[in-house]
């Protein structure tokens, strides 16, 4: 079972959880051992509620299919255990940050100080530039 808030827990059934042989150079180990995860779990058939099914839907994430299924691969350890609690966190926290709502942003403006603050320091570059200019020695 996999603890997402207080209210919200997924099944074993959930989720499916495939071992693959990890890509990439590994020695003589590599082409013996499946220590790779692929995590697979179709967010319609699950248990979320429909706000978090909505949220995740929503999302435009490529671990997420159109037909709605997350699919997180995992081969960063070199253990099988290590993979599948990296998958299940990943998971996780995908589904965490759907949940999360964003603070609406209100709009403001520089305030009368801050205005004046950056006229000021334009004047001062401006100045400073114009002391750049050639040099006229036929005086």
């Amino acid at each position: 079972m996999l603890q997402i808030s207080n209210n919200v827990t997924l099944a074993d059934w959930e989720i499916d959880i495939e071992q693959v042989r990890a890509q990439g150079p590994g020695g003589q180990n590599v082409n013996k051992v499946a220590s790779a995860v692929h995590l697979r779990f179709d967010i319609h058939r699950s248990t979320l509620p429909p706000f978090y099914k909505e949220r995740l839907l929503a999302l435009s994430d490529q671990r997420i299919t159109r037909d709605g299924v997350i699919i997180i691969k995992a081969q960063k350890n070199r253990t099988l255990e290590l993979n599948k609690a990296d998958a299940l966190s990943r998971l996780k926290a995908l589904i965490k940050s759907a949940a999360a709502v964003q603070k609406k942003r209100r709009p403001t403006r520089p305030s009368r100080n801050a205005k004046r603050k950056r006229l000021d320091n334009k004047t001062r570059k401006g100045k400073t530039k114009a002391l750049r200019g050639k040099v006229n020695l036929s005086q």
